[in-house]
């Protein structure tokens, strides 16, 4: 059983080829079938056409013979041999005299009861029946010339065996002709098939070739029915650029950032050792653990700036309706706790109105960490840190500002990039805190600007674009 498997897996895979050719045979014999049926009526009709006329002529030539004898229930013997020439029985005849009554025949037809017979008037076609025979009948009316003032009624008949048996041969005539055009259509719909998805066989070979080429397939082969596939592929295989150019960036990231912190590790652990003395040790470990801090908190950065840059995350669009004026403070009360233990006066500042825009609560959360461990790390203790949210116009002004040295003018455009630290402060920092800020903003279609603050240091502020409350 398990040999089976792949067999039966590939059977049951999706054919273009097993697709195409169902949509164009099934069609084609459907028509074929129509055809033969549409034939067989069509030379029923032209069999219909030709015992119709016979019949008519029946009808007259026997008119021409009735002689005197047919007065006395005789017919002459052309009429008669006219009349039951058929072996079968299947030809009926009857004459109908208005003075004397039926006067010979070898059946009794009916009349048709919805059109007159006029006198000396071409033969009348109609249907009838005879018992569970279905008839095809002529009559007509003429005047007896030999009895003046007499009319005949003469009718002819027939069933309709003979004309479906004409129809039938003239049908088995044609079959062959017929077969010839069916071999014909589904050979040339096989080829056209076969040939028109050999356009593929190229682009096939081309992305055959690529190898762990991830860039655009290109549309100078691609038939214009797959460039929907195609360029779909060409959208997967950006993001998956995007992706592959994070790992790759988060891996260059970690390595440069961490290469620091672990050598330092290393060589305090070594002087942790032995022969050092006690103080040397516990000079050693506390390194250790400066050290082992800052690197856990890049790893820790480096994963959020990471996540920020993910393609997966929604657009702009697809965020829900959140009010600043509720996420903010929260996220700043969150970080009081840390301010009393670093001896930062930490506060927040906001409207009593709904501030709503579209976002992310847990990623503003995650700006609001990185804005007030920034100016944590840059002011100091005893100064000040206030986040504030105020509504502006159209927009939405969420804010941190500190009293600490702040930024020189010639820095504030350097601010945001990755792993930037302003000269002359310490190298406790990894300089990817506003690097996050940016990410986070620019996902938000979010504006970000640096500059000073009214309390003396520095200020940075983000713009959002002001929602409305959902229905």
């Amino acid at each position: 059983m398990p040999e089976r498997r792949p067999a039966a897996r590939r059977a049951a895979r999706p054919s273009l080829r097993r697709r195409l050719l169902t949509f164009l045979l099934v069609p084609v014999l459907g028509v074929l079938v129509v055809d033969t049926v549409v034939g067989y009526f069509i030379a029923l009709a032209y069999s219909n056409r030709v015992h119709d006329s016979d019949l008519s002529d029946s009808a007259l030539t026997l008119a021409e013979m009735i002689g005197s004898d047919a007065l006395r229930g005789e017919l002459t013997a052309q009429a008669r041999f006219l009349l039951e020439y058929d072996p079968d029985g299947r030809n009926y005849y009857e004459v109908v005299s208005d003075r004397h009554g039926r006067i010979i025949g070898n059946a009794e037809l009916a009349v048709p009861t919805r059109r007159a017979v006029d006198v000396d008037a071409a033969p009348l076609l109609y249907d009838t029946d005879l018992g569970h025979k279905a008839l095809r009948a002529a009559v007509m009316r003429v005047a007896n010339r030999h009895d003046a003032g007499d009319t005949l009624t003469i009718k002819v008949a027939e069933n309709l065996r003979d004309r479906h048996q004409r129809a039938r041969e003239i049908l088995l005539l044609t079959m062959p002709m017929q077969a010839l055009l069916i071999i014909a259509v589904l050979s040339l719909v096989w080829f056209g098939v076969s040939h028109g998805l050999g356009v593929l066989e190229p682009l096939t070979t081309r992305l055959g070739r690529r190898g762990h080429d991830l860039g655009p397939i290109g549309e100078e082969d691609v038939p214009v029915e797959i460039l929907p596939l195609t360029r779909t592929i060409d959208d997967l295989f950006a993001r998956m650029r995007n992706m592959l150019g994070l790992q790759e960036r988060f891996i260059a990231d970690a390595a440069h950032q961490l290469r620091t912190p672990l050598a330092g590790i290393q060589l305090h652990v070594e002087r942790a050792g032995p022969p050092a003395d006690a103080a040397q040790q516990r000079d050693a470990l506390a390194h250790v653990h400066r050290l082992a801090a800052r690197a856990a908190r890049t790893s820790a950065q480096l994963l959020a700036l990471t996540r920020t840059e993910s393609p997966d995350l929604p657009d702009h669009d697809g965020m829900p309706v959140i009010d600043l004026a509720h996420v903010v403070p929260e996220a700043v009360g969150m970080r009081v706790h840390q301010a009393l233990a670093l001896g930062v006066d930490l506060g927040y500042e906001g409207a009593d109105a709904a501030c709503l825009v579209r976002g992310d609560a847990l990623q503003v959360q995650e700006v609001i960490d990185n804005l007030v461990d920034n100016a944590f790390h840059y002011a100091g203790r005893g100064h000040t840190v206030t986040a504030s949210v105020a509504r502006d116009g159209v927009e939405v002004v969420l804010a941190v500002d500190d009293d600490g040295p702040g930024v020189e003018e010639a820095f504030l455009d350097q601010l945001g990039e990755r792993f930037f630290r302003v000269p002359g402060v310490d190298e406790d920092g990894t300089g990817l805190g506003l690097a996050i800020v940016e990410s986070i903003a620019e996902r938000h279609a979010a504006r970000v600007a640096f500059g000073r603050s009214a309390l003396g240091g520095l200020r940075v502020e983000l713009r959002f674009a002001a929602a409305s409350a959902p229905a």
